[in-house]
């Protein structure tokens, strides 16, 4: 004897068999497990190639991506943002009566957090998941999305167009607000928002415009401030606006977690409300209420986002996929409050 060993022949992997089939990862997945999304022509390639290579897939992760695992996954953007309790609250009592529990994990807004929590999910560890990402759906998210074993419904999301969504009708409100303040008198009226690349965002500018242009209004592009939804943002760009020689007469604030950094900019800068600037928040919550004077909102139901989006999943995960996605779109309205006044020394203005 030599004590020469003769290695093992190598097992092959998935990733061997995407290879030869010159598909994802995610694509041979969807095979194995019998997604019912694939094309003829991609199934054919990958049963060929896991038949040449004589692929074998892991039993207990085929076993919990089979619906096994009686576990859905939720990415949000930070969980402590109070809005979101009706809608985390009734998403769980959806899942819970059917059998299911509720997986949370925040992604603090961090491209790099969202991708590695996505990829998590992607190794069997959920049925299905719901999502309200803060990076824009391009490039790399969206192939990472696509390849996704299980169901995915996008949360206050319009894109990507080739998924379930439940969105909110941000235009249908912000035009509202907008409409109400300009019929004030309002003219120099600002908007803050978040990335453009995202529904809410683009939706509200939108509803900005669109309000201007039905009274025969140029908007002051200057005035409308766009990048996050973060709360200091908000503080900073309130800020910001307030110290320029023409301030602002009112403020939109455009995401669920701005307002108390545009109140605290606004107190910073000894200026009242409404009396040196009205306010606009979006999404009712106490600070809203309790303030005083209370702040108008623009409102809509996270429980119902909660409740449609629960139902969409789960729908998907026993039915499987349809022809086409399913898109609902929440509606909005506007509650004008004492936040909102004529701006000082003019009268409401009456027509365009």
């Amino acid at each position: 004897m030599n004590g020469h060993r003769e290695k093992a022949p190598r097992v092959p992997t998935i990733r061997d068999v995407a290879k030869l089939a010159n598909v994802s990862t995610g694509t041979v997945s969807r095979v194995v497990n019998d997604a019912s999304d694939v094309k003829p022509a991609v199934r054919k390639a990958v049963e060929e190639a896991i038949a040449e290579l004589g692929y074998v897939p892991n039993a207990a992760a085929k076993s919990m991506r089979m619906g096994r695992t009686r576990t859905v996954g939720c990415i949000l953007r930070e969980i402590n943002i109070a809005q979101l309790g009706g809608f985390v609250s009734t998403a769980q009592n959806v899942f819970n009566e059917a059998g299911y529990a509720l997986l949370i994990s925040n992604s603090e807004g961090r491209r790099e957090r969202e991708i590695k929590l996505l990829r998590s999910f992607s190794s069997g560890q959920v049925d299905g998941v719901l999502m309200g990402p803060y990076t824009p759906i391009e490039g790399e998210m969206e192939e990472i999305l696509r390849d996704l074993p299980v169901p995915l419904v996008m949360i206050d999301r319009d894109q990507p167009p080739w998924c379930d969504a439940v969105y909110v009708d941000h235009e249908g409100g912000t035009r509202l607000a907008t409409s109400h303040l300009l019929g004030l008198g309002h003219r120099r009226i600002a908007l803050l928002t978040g990335p453009m690349g995202l529904h809410p965002a683009v939706s509200r500018v939108r509803g900005f415009e669109r309000a201007h242009a039905e009274r025969g209004i140029a908007p002051l592009p200057d005035l409308v401030v766009s990048g996050s939804f973060l709360r200091d943002h908000a503080y900073r760009a309130t800020s910001a606006l307030l110290g320029l020689s023409q301030r602002p007469t009112a403020i939109i604030a455009g995401g669920i977690d701005m307002l108390s950094g545009v109140l605290r900019a606004i107190r910073t800068h000894g200026l009242t409300i409404p009396g040196d600037i009205s306010v606009v928040a979006s999404g009712r919550n106490d600070l809203s209420d309790l303030h005083q004077p209370p702040i108008a909102v623009v409102g809509w139901e996270q429980s119902e986002v909660g409740a449609t989006a629960a139902s969409l999943l789960l729908d998907h995960i026993i039915r499987g996929s349809r022809d086409e996605p399913r898109r609902v779109l929440i509606p909005t309205t506007f509650d004008p409050q004492a936040s909102c006044a004529p701006p000082r020394g003019q009268e409401a203005a009456e027509g365009p």
